[in-house]
């Protein structure tokens, strides 16, 4: 099975910590050049400095905010006018926990903006690079809530599923070209998300967050979080020739908690 990505250029959002940069990492060690993309200029230098280099390998970053899809044009443009992207991982930080009903309007479009908005940008920009090369990936970091909403994500919920559909209807339009578009859906991950939305619900509860984290332990079969490392792993498939006739599809890492099929 082939899924060396040595020589091809990868794009990893909000890569500096948890899935993102576990993801950067897994590429890195597959082969791929990889450009990092963040907000904060400090954590990006720390994280390409970390990442697994051989031979002609290199490994850059750029800065973008992706509450500012301004910022996100700006730095695609960027890095397609230097090099072919032909694998770009878009993943972003989830929107706040809390119930549909206790949501502002403003949260949803924010939300749309950072997630849905930033993605299309992205896409639109790599597009005629992974054309050009005859290969592309596109892999969106989601949720399991394309599945089957979460308690207390109502905004998250709402956006992700939106995005799940995009890519859909992306992946019908390019898989011509060898050009796949898939989700990976973490399940309860390790990662600072996880541990926010634990102390959130422990304090709603009125509970210590230990027996909470357990309570959540419990509705996964698996009976542990996940790591980034594990949902790596996908993205690191997905991303290789071997997975050239892997499309549209939703693939849930979670350890069998998602109740759907």
């Amino acid at each position: 099975m082939n899924i060396s990505v040595t020589g091809k250029f990868a794009v990893i959002c909000g890569s500096t910590q948890g899935i993102g940069f576990a993801a950067a990492t897994e590429l890195a060690k597959l082969g791929a050049n990889c450009i990092l993309i963040a907000r904060n200029e400090k954590s990006l230098v720390k994280a390409v400095s970390e990442l697994p280099k051989s031979g002609k390998q290199q490994h850059h970053y750029a800065i973008a905010d992706f509450s500012d899809p301004e910022q996100v044009r700006e730095a695609i443009a960027g890095i397609v006018s230097e090099v072919k992207v032909e694998i770009l991982v878009n993943n972003t930080g989830g929107p706040k926990a809390g119930p549909v009903l206790d949501s502002p309007a403003a949260a949803f479009e924010m939300a749309f903006r950072q997630h849905l908005v930033c993605n299309q940008i992205l896409v639109q920009a790599v597009i005629p690079g992974m054309k050009a090369a005859g290969y592309g990936r596109i892999i969106n970091i989601i949720s399991t809530s394309v599945k089957t909403p979460l308690p207390n994500l109502g905004v998250s919920n709402t956006i992700r599923l939106a995005v799940a559909s995009w890519a859909k209807s992306l992946s019908n339009e390019v898989a011509q070209y060898n050009i796949t578009v898939n989700n990976v859906l973490p399940g309860l991950t390790q990662t600072g998300r996880l541990d926010s939305l634990i102390r959130l619900t422990a304090a709603a509860e009125n509970r210590d967050p230990k027996i909470t984290a357990d309570q959540m332990i419990q509705t996964i079969p698996a009976k542990r979080f996940g790591t980034p490392a594990e949902i790596a792993n996908m993205i690191g498939f997905l991303a290789s020739p071997a997975a050239s006739y892997v499309n549209g599809t939703n693939i849930a890492v979670d350890g069998g908690r998602t109740p759907a099929l």
